[in-house]
């Protein structure tokens, strides 16, 4: 990663909240923070900030490196930089990672300060509509009263797509890449595999593991695999890995001969070492839940007639977990309310996974739009 390009050596901030924070569940908060870092400079006018959200596994670390872990790039870095689509030259850009979060935000491992002990199980139950909630907060802290752009892929995506109806005042542009209106009844199914693959851990014990001194590994090392084979398309899983045997012959057992086990183990005890298992559980029931025409009869052009933003949406030819119909199903929506928007289907074969690559046509794509909004 060159210097030319690079946010470089970043930071992460830390804010705290101490106004009570009412959820969709009815649960309550009395107080919270969040880790965020931000790239670029804050204009006078306060006209440019954009907010980066983050999906499932993501964190408030989007771009460059840390002075103690240089191998730490951010999860967009390829995205966000001097130069780059989201460029920093012009934009303040803020990446925050979400309540219930595990890389630092107030979640299942923080101190519950009425027992002194972790929250685990105890922790309620956020959604999209809390993330956004607590993303205000986050702005005005900084000084921000209207995101130049909200932008996010996957969960990310949902999460702008929230901007725009819950706070439509406070969002100019909304960039909705590989994302959906609410999860199909299969995605919820995978989703509900993995969760189950958590809580049968004998470890988990009932989401207080903590307590116990463990970690429910085997559950979280599933759930992960699970999930990977979802994010790839069949043709990238046939290109890198085929039915290539690990060993050059089949060993006729139970452990790894396939090139693609090993690497979903690989992908899974990777996962378990760092992600907490009630954060996953946690972010999971926040997709299933997210759907904005819930209270419209199930009507996604009426959720979005409060929207006053204009639009990005861009999908992936080979996403077959958030396929382009989906996408399609928003700019419909959209289109109905005259509201402007902007549709990419990006021919990618990288399945869902692709918003996270430097595909040449998508990153020109969002240069482009992104060059066009005014700050």
């Amino acid at each position: 990663m060159s210097s030319e390009n690079s946010v470089g050596v970043v930071a992460p901030q830390r804010a705290h909240f101490n106004e009570p924070l009412t959820l969709k569940s009815g649960a309550r908060l009395p107080g919270f923070e969040l880790v965020f870092e931000t790239y670029g400079t804050l204009n006078a006018e306060h006209a440019n900030a954009v907010l980066v959200c983050h999906a499932l596994s993501g964190s408030h670390h989007v771009a460059g490196t840390y002075a103690d872990d240089p191998e730490s790039i951010g999860w967009w870095d390829n995205l966000v930089g001097p130069g780059k689509p989201l460029d920093t030259r012009k934009f303040f850009v803020v990446g925050v990672n979400n309540l219930g979060g595990c890389y630092g935000s107030t979640g299942p491992l923080s101190i519950n300060p009425d027992t002194g002990k972790r929250f685990g199980a105890d922790f309620p139950l956020v959604t999209v509509e809390d993330w956004v909630a607590a993303q205000a907060r986050l702005a005005d802290h900084l000084g921000i009263r209207t995101w130049a752009a909200v932008i996010g892929g996957s969960l990310g995506g949902m999460q702008a797509i929230e901007w725009s109806v819950q706070l439509p005042d406070r969002i100019r542009h909304a960039m909705v890449i590989a994302s959906a209106p609410k999860l199909s009844a299969q995605n919820i199914a995978f989703n509900e595999v993995a969760r189950q693959a958590i809580i049968s851990d004998p470890d988990f014990h009932g989401g207080y593991y903590a307590d116990h001194g463990v970690v429910p590994t085997t559950g979280l090392r599933l759930a992960r695999m699970v999930g990977h084979i979802t994010y790839l398309s069949d043709s990238q899983m046939a290109e890198k890995f085929g039915r290539q045997l690990r060993h050059g012959e089949h060993k006729f057992s139970y452990d790894v001969d396939f090139e693609i086990e090993s690497y979903l183990r690989y992908q899974g005890n990777k996962f378990a070492g760092y992600f907490d298992a009630n954060t996953y559980l946690m972010m999971t029931k926040a997709l299933d839940y997210f759907d904005p025409a819930y209270g419209y009869e199930g009507q996604l052009a009426a959720a979005l007639a409060r929207a006053r933003a204009s639009f990005f949406v861009a999908s992936f030819s080979t996403d077959w977990r958030f396929a382009p119909a989906r996408s399609r199903e928003i700019v419909f929506a959209l289109l109905h309310n005259r509201l402007h928007v902007v549709y990419a289907e990006i021919e990618c074969d990288a399945g869902h996974d692709s918003f996270l690559l430097a595909d040449p046509h998508y990153h020109d794509l969002l240069r482009a739009y992104l060059e066009n909004i005014a700050v």
